[in-house]
């Protein structure tokens, strides 16, 4: 039985685990796909890629920490300074969990 509000904290923490892949990276981007392969391998996040995409669109339109592109290449998000900010603790972003102390 799943208890009322899980969904909703399930996708919070989701997008903190986006945001903190963004973070990681030399130029703070990423495709859908690769997105989508280390959420199951280091967060054991398993929605499938249409998940990441509708939590990368609610990361865009909701909170701006994130900018999608498509293009030839397929689907490529970028960390935004709003993004960048709520991994580093300098400010919160509604609907995205707050990350921990050293996080």
């Amino acid at each position: 039985m799943i208890f009322e509000g899980y969904n909703d904290m399930y996708d919070m923490s989701a997008r903190l685990c986006i945001l903190r892949l963004l973070a990681e990276q030399p130029d703070y981007r990423m495709t859908d796909s690769m997105l989508d392969d280390l959420l199951v391998t280091r967060w054991a996040i398993n929605r499938g890629r249409a998940y990441v995409r509708t939590q990368l669109a609610w990361l865009e339109n909701s909170a701006g920490a994130v900018r999608n592109i498509e293009g030839a290449a397929g689907f490529v998000s970028q960390l935004t300074q709003a993004g960048a900010d709520h991994v580093l603790r300098r400010h919160t972003l509604p609907g995205i969990k707050r990350p921990g102390p050293g996080h």
